[in-house]
């Protein structure tokens, strides 16, 4: 049977983390007091933070960043989108307009 914890981030107990993700008392307040849902969830905003920032996750300056936005995804009021930051399909500034394409070149 799963181990259970009362979810930080969900409010609700559901199945935790196998292990601590990560050594130290971070990770080991995660394993304790996350979800495995929760922990999928910033898996995800993780992923959208080092592409919208460039992050070398190799770097220590940019781990401690990410690190930082995790406690705050997990134990802050709430999830903090990187700034600037849009959902696809609200007009933020992806990728241009169907049809768009590059720029004709002058003759």
């Amino acid at each position: 049977m799963a181990r259970l914890v009362q979810c930080a981030k969900l409010g609700r107990e559901l199945p935790g983390l196998e292990k601590p993700p990560f050594p130290g008392p971070l990770g080991e307040r995660i394993y304790n007091e996350i979800s495995a849902e929760a922990w999928d969830m910033w898996k995800q905003q993780q992923t959208i933070i080092i592409n919208h920032y460039g992050l070398n996750p190799a770097d220590p300056d940019d781990r401690q960043m990410l690190r930082e936005l995790m406690e705050e995804f997990f134990f802050g009021a709430g999830a903090r989108m990187p700034e600037g930051w849009t959902p696809v399909g609200t007009g933020g500034g992806g990728a241009p307009a169907k049809g768009g394409g590059a720029p004709r070149r002058k003759k």
